[in-house]
């Protein structure tokens, strides 16, 4: 049986990933696809322990080789026992969040030593890697207003608009570095604007 599809949606908090991954999703599916749709850091119960302990705000003292560590480990736990089985299936794992967050936060947002960050990511996921990721690119401010109202910040979140900002740069830079994988999607626009481009991204993946 072929492997599945592996796509990952990423960008700041606020950009509309989540709503976006659930319509590319649904679309995949209207198509015919057998479609698992995931979040990390969670998606399986021991990674979402691991989510609750490094999103909690009360967890302030966290040291960025702890944060990049339980990343690490619950993307290794998501990846062992749902994501590679569902691939192997010939599944389609649309994730919202994988790898490139923890470049983006953890090596160009905390400073944590690139090579060192990719390294762990490696560790993790192995021969695992997504086929085709999307970065909704949006201003941080914009973001930020999107956010206001929602569900209290999480322990990410409260490290402000400066580091948010550096999170974007981050995401820009993976892009550039690898743009036959990462596509990045205009998220200023409306909704159904940016489902329009991300889904055109999407098929011209399905058509390789």
């Amino acid at each position: 049986m072929a492997r599945g599809l592996f796509i990952t949606v990423e960008g700041v908090d606020g950009c509309g990933k989540t709503t976006q991954a659930a319509r590319i999703a649904a679309a995949l599916e209207a198509a015919g696809h057998d479609v698992l749709r995931l979040r990390e850091p969670g998606g399986v119960a021991i990674s979402e322990k691991i989510r609750g302990i490094l999103l909690d705000p009360a967890h302030g003292e966290m040291g960025d080789a702890c944060e990049l560590l339980l990343y690490e480990a619950a993307r290794a736990q998501l990846v062992h026992e749902v994501i590679a089985p569902a691939l192997a299936a010939g599944k389609t794992v649309v994730c919202d969040r994988f790898y490139d967050s923890t470049t983006a936060y953890q090596a160009y947002a905390n400073g944590f030593d690139l090579e060192s960050v990719k390294r762990a990511n490696a560790l993790a996921v192995g021969e695992c890697r997504p086929d085709v990721t999307l970065v909704f690119d949006v201003d941080v401010d914009v973001a930020a207003a999107r956010r206001h109202g929602r569900d209290a910040a999480d322990r990410l979140e409260l490290k402000g608009l400066e580091y948010q900002r550096r999170v974007a740069r981050g995401f820009r830079a993976i892009a550039a570095e690898e743009p036959r994988r990462v596509r990045v999607v205009d998220a200023s626009r409306g909704i159904d604007e940016v489902f329009a481009s991300a889904w055109q991204m999407v098929v011209s993946c399905l058509e390789r």
